[in-house]
């Protein structure tokens, strides 16, 4: 079922190009220097189908809820969600809008200079200039008020986030916002999947960052539970001044 994304209105990308780009499950909002829309289309089809033409074969893939081994063979998706999902100690599947978004980054970023890429809060962010990213909370007051700063020399970055209130992913937590910051959006993914599982109420935020530490590969970590928030890593966050709608 597809779910408003109203928070893409925060979006602002300085004049570049936006655009959809849906596929099933998949809906991908994209800033590039022009308009990609039909290469963004295309490989998403193709990453789709790799997954899926895999999972048809090794149907345990879609199901575990712990890390699984994949051949050599295996599509480079799917070999990215799983050195993700084992390096974070979740499933494979958690990964997977990290990793669509990391490699979609991937082939656009031979094409522009400029890409951003939001996969239903999964992100990936290649820029020459400053960017912030704004955290997207749910109903908690810090919801579109904390901002992550992201500088030119850091990225490509992935910003990705879980969450047991917002969004159709599975959580064992109760977090509103986990958010994790890697090099790669497939880590991000799979490790703010492992934080959120780790919260369970604001009691439990020192373990949620605890865990993002101990993630090789995790530059950082935001958990919002409510009105609580905790940070861990070499993150540098911001107020927003003003309240989205």
């Amino acid at each position: 079922m597809y779910q408003s994304r109203h928070y893409r209105t925060w979006v602002n990308d300085g004049g570049l190009a936006c655009y959809n780009t849906r596929f099933k499950e998949s809906d991908l909002y994209i800033h590039t220097c022009t308009d990609l829309s039909v290469v963004a289309s295309e490989y998403l089809r193709l990453l789709r189908a790799d997954i899926e033409n895999y999972i048809q074969a090794h149907p345990f893939f879609a199901a575990s809820f712990e890390p699984l081994e994949v051949e050599a063979a295996a599509p480079l998706i799917v070999k990215r969600m799983a050195y993700a999902a084992k390096s974070a100690s979740v499933g494979p599947m958690a990964a997977v809008a990290g990793a669509i978004s990391e490699l979609m980054g991937e082939k656009l970023s031979a094409l522009s200079s400029e890409v951003i890429i939001e996969n239903g809060g999964d992100d990936y962010v290649r820029s020459g200039r400053e960017r912030i990213v704004d955290i997207y909370a749910g109903s908690s007051p810090l919801s579109g008020r904390v901002g992550l700063r992201l500088e030119p020399q850091d990225m490509p970055l992935g910003i990705c986030t879980s969450s047991a209130t917002v969004g159709p992913s599975i959580s064992f937590g109760k977090t509103d916002a986990s958010v994790v910051v890697s090099q790669s959006a497939a880590l991000a993914d799979a490790a703010a999947s492992a934080v959120g599982n780790a919260v369970c109420s604001a009691d439990d935020i020192q373990r949620g960052l605890d865990t993002a530490q101990s993630i090789p590969g995790v530059i950082g970590a935001i958990i919002i539970v409510g009105d609580k928030l905790g940070a861990c890593g070499k993150l540098e966050l911001c107020q927003i001044d003003v309240k989205k709608s």
